[in-house]
């Protein structure tokens, strides 16, 4: 065993572990309690005076909601943030008020609706719903929803979808829908190995019934 590698190995852990937990917005309290340890063991890791077991690291990604091998990387997570690319918040909000309200002037027309037919349903004003549609008015939540359903509109229609927060929201939903697989697909899933066989279903999934019943025609004459 290499003394100087070990220690070395233990301050870039160090570093790894208070940036996590800065990154988390979390105390070293917080942090302490959540493995079991002292306040004063805790400083220590992070000063890379002692360094954690493998279970305590697993608890401690567990708890600050990272993935484990951050712990193995060599990327502080408050450098991996600087590089994304920051939201400009009054850009973003103002975008999407104009993609809201022309979704809702097309199911308005779409519905051979008027402005002033539209007002006299929901309790808004002409005037309002026009600056509205024109991205020039928010309004908040429960109105919107009551505005999309009466012109036959899911409030899904109107989110995000091609932003940063839809892309993140895609992301996260995916990521759902793959925790709700049993547990023997998921780990087909996650093996590199297996990557050719998911792209071959996918493939084989974007291709039409004839191309399917051709595919299919074509294995049993290679078997037969």
């Amino acid at each position: 065993m290499n003394p100087l590698a070990i220690t070395i190995r233990t301050k870039k852990l160090g570093v790894l572990i208070r940036d996590a937990r800065l990154s988390a917005n979390k105390s070293v309290e917080e942090c302490a309690q959540a493995i079991q340890i002292s306040v004063a063991d805790f400083d220590a890791y992070e000063l890379g005076d002692i360094a954690p077991s493998l279970p305590q690291v697993e608890l401690l990604a567990y708890f600050l909601n990272i993935p484990l091998d951050h712990f193995w990387g060599n990327t502080a997570l408050s450098e991996k943030s600087r590089t994304d690319n920051p939201l400009n918040i009054e850009q973003l909000v103002e975008i999407r008020q104009k993609l809201i309200g022309v979704t809702l002037r097309q199911a308005r027309e779409q519905a051979q609706l008027t402005l002033q037919e539209v007002a006299d349903g929901t309790g808004l004003t002409p005037e309002e719903l026009e600056a509205v549609e024109y991205g020039q008015k928010s309004i908040s939540l429960p109105e919107l929803e009551y505005l999309s359903s009466y012109l036959n509109l899911q409030i899904r229609e109107l989110q995000d979808k091609h932003g940063p927060i839809g892309a993140k929201a895609d992301q996260q939903r995916t990521v759902q829908d793959f925790l709700t697989l049993p547990p023997d697909i998921q780990e087909f899933v996650a093996k590199p190995v297996n990557r050719p066989y998911l792209e071959l279903a996918q493939r084989l999934s974007e291709m039409s019934v004839e191309k399917l019943r051709g595919v299919g025609e074509g294995i049993l004459e290679i078997t037969l």
